[in-house]
C-alpha cells in the first residue's frame, strides 16, 4: 500500500498530539483531482480542530487549504489537467499529497507562488464573503475589525479599505497597531492600554460602527455589540479567546443588531461558487490590490511549531507548511 507523509491527530489537545506520520495515499473519486502540495496554509480552525472546539471524526489529518500541482485527474474531471498549478480548498491538507473534488479547486496565476496561493485562499475567501454577503460595505461606511494585525484582519483591512469603509481596527501592541495601519486602518486600538468602545466611540463621534467583524469570540463579543450603531451587523466568525457563550437575543433589540456566525463553506451553494470567488480573490492579490503577508513559513513535520506560535499571538499575516 503507497503512503504519504502527513499531520494526523488520534485524540484532541494541545501541539503535543500532533503526529508527522505516514498515511494510506489518497483513494481518488471520478470528480476528484491528485494534488501533490508545495505550500500549505495554517489557519485558527486547525487548532479548532486540534483541541476538540469543532468536534471531528478521528483520527484525522488536519488542514482546510493548500497549492500545488496536479498529478492526476478523475475521469470525470473536465477543468484541470496534469502539471496545472493550482489552488485548493479540502480537508486533510496537512499532507504530501491530497484527493480535492474538482469544484473546490482553482487555477493558480503563474505570477503568483505556492505560498501566496496557499496563504490567501481560505482567509481571502473568508473575507470576500464576509464583505460582499455577510455585510455588503459600501463607501461611506466605518467597520471595527479585531486582531487588525493578524493574517484575517490584515485581508479583512484592506478588502474594506477596497470597498470604501473607514477601518478601526484592534492589536495588542505598538507594532502590529503599525503593520494594520500599512495595509490601510484609519485607526487602531491597542486593547491591552485603551477601552476600545471609549475610543470607537471618539472616532465614531459616538455613531458606532456599521458591521463589527470579531474573530477573538469570547472576549470580545459583548465588547463589540457595544460598539454597534443602530441597524449594524455583528459578524462573528472565530473562537481565538474561546467559544461565544449562548446569546440572549433580547440584547440586539436595543439598536435592532443584526448578528450573523459565518461557516464560509456554506457561501458556496452552487458547483461555480467556490470557482467565482476564488477567480475574484487571485485577481484582487495579482493586481496587488491586496497585499497576502506571509509571517514565517515551517517545515510539514514542524507543524507543532506553527500551532504554538500561532496560538500564542506571536504571529503577524499568515503561515505556511512547506512539505
Amino acid at each position: 500500500m503507497s503512503t504519504t507523509k502527513a499531520i494526523q491527530i488520534k485524540k484532541n489537545g494541545g501541539v503535543e498530539v500532533l503526529e508527522y506520520v505516514d498515511v494510506p495515499s489518497p483513494v481518488m473519486k471520478g470528480t476528484d483531482v491528485l494534488i501533490r502540495n508545495h505550500a500549505i496554509g495554517v489557519n485558527f480552525i486547525d487548532t479548532y480542530h486540534r483541541e476538540g472546539i469543532y468536534p471531528v471524526s478521528l483520527p484525522m489529518v488536519l488542514g482546510r487549504e493548500g497549492a500545488g500541482i496536479v498529478e492526476a485527474v478523475g475521469d470525470q474531471v473536465t477543468k484541470f489537467k496534469v502539471g496545472d498549478r493550482v489552488v485548493y480548498l479540502s480537508p486533510g491538507s496537512y499532507a504530501e499529497t491530497v484527493a480535492v473534488a474538482e469544484n473546490m479547486v482553482s487555477i493558480l496565476p503563474l505570477e503568483l507562488s505556492f505560498e501566496i496561493g496557499a496563504a490567501c485562499l481560505l482567509q481571502g475567501l473568508t473575507g470576500l464573503t464576509m464583505v460582499q454577503e455577510a455585510y455588503s460595505i459600501k463607501k461611506g461606511d466605518t467597520v471595527l475589525i479585531h486582531a487588525a494585525a493578524g493574517g484575517m484582519g490584515l485581508v479583512l483591512t484592506q478588502l474594506s479599505k477596497n470597498y470604501g469603509a473607514t477601518v478601526i481596527g484592534t492589536t495588542s501592541s505598538t507594532e502590529k497597531a503599525e503593520l494594520a495601519k500599512q495595509v490601510g486602518a484609519d485607526f487602531v486600538i491597542n486593547y491591552t492600554c485603551e477601552d476600545v468602545y471609549e475610543k470607537v466611540s471618539e472616532y465614531t463621534k459616538g455613531l458606532g460602527v456599521q458591521a463589527v467583524f470579531d474573530g477573538v469570540g469570547k472576549d470580545t463579543f459583548e465588547s463589540s455589540l457595544k460598539c454597534c450603531a443602530p441597524l449594524a451587523t455583528m459578524i462573528s466568525f472565530g473562537n481565538a479567546s474561546g467559544k461565544v457563550p449562548p446569546v440572549d437575543i433580547l440584547k440586539l433589540g436595543a439598536k435592532n443588531i443584526k448578528l450573523m456566525r459565518t461557516n464560509l463553506f456554506n457561501f458556496f451553494t452552487t458547483p461555480e461558487s467556490f470557482h467565482n470567488y476564488a477567480f475574484q480573490l487571485l485577481e484582487l492579490v495579482k493586481s496587488k490590490k491586496i497585499t497576502i503577508s506571509i509571517f514565517k513559513t515551517y517545515l510539514l513535520s514542524d507543524a507543532h511549531l506553527a500551532h504554538s506560535d500561532l496560538e500564542g499571538r506571536k504571529t503577524t499575516g499568515k503561515l505556511v507548511l512547506l512539505p
